[in-house]
């Protein structure tokens, strides 16, 4: 009975999420990939016969669930909500004048889509500085539109959840910055 609360003992300590974890149950995360979602379980799983500690995150806006093992996490694009500085020095990108390239659109799209998929708040302000010019004009194609659509709905997200508002206040906030710079 004893070795049997020790095994009890032993597995509940690894499903216990250490305090040196970067991330908890509840917090809200972004995913690369994905954008902003929410840390639902961290806990130990057994995969194809091993055991692994792994952490589960749920993306409300697109109904989808991911598993990732905890220990590669970060280096799967997985990070915490970032800082108002941050949010700062993208508002500060977003004002300033758009870049404008010259290049084949095919590369660029590729480009913007790279940025968008980075998850990083600062390159998504790229992508909402560069293409915001062709969005309320005719100018700009269906593809211009898409790129800048995802930028948008990234970027809002995670600024609503680090300012703990409805997307579509800060949705309207950022379209004012955009259209007075």
């Amino acid at each position: 009975m004893a070795r049997t609360a020790a095994a009890t003992t032993a597995a509940q300590a690894k499903t216990k999420v250490r305090d040196d974890d970067p991330f908890q149950e509840g917090d809200a995360i972004v995913y690369a990939a994905h954008g902003v979602g929410r840390v639902d379980r961290i806990g130990v799983d057994e995969i194809a016969g091993t055991k692994l500690e792994v952490i589960q995150i749920s993306f409300p806006g697109n109904q989808m669930t991911l598993r990732i093992p905890l220990m590669k996490a970060r280096k799967a694009g997985l990070r915490k909500i970032v800082s108002r500085e941050i949010v700062d020095k993208a508002m500060a990108i977003i004002k300033g004048k758009p870049h404008v390239s010259k290049g084949m659109w095919a590369r660029r799209a590729v480009a913007y889509q790279e940025k968008i998929n980075s998850g990083d708040l600062v390159q998504i302000a790229e992508v909402l500085r560069d293409l915001r010019r062709n969005v309320d004009s005719l100018d700009g194609s269906f593809s211009e539109r898409k790129l800048f659509e995802a930028a948008q709905e990234r970027f809002v997200a995670e600024v609503a959840v680090l300012e703990k508002k409805d997307p579509a206040d800060v949705l309207t906030s950022l379209t004012e910055v955009m259209k007075a710079a």
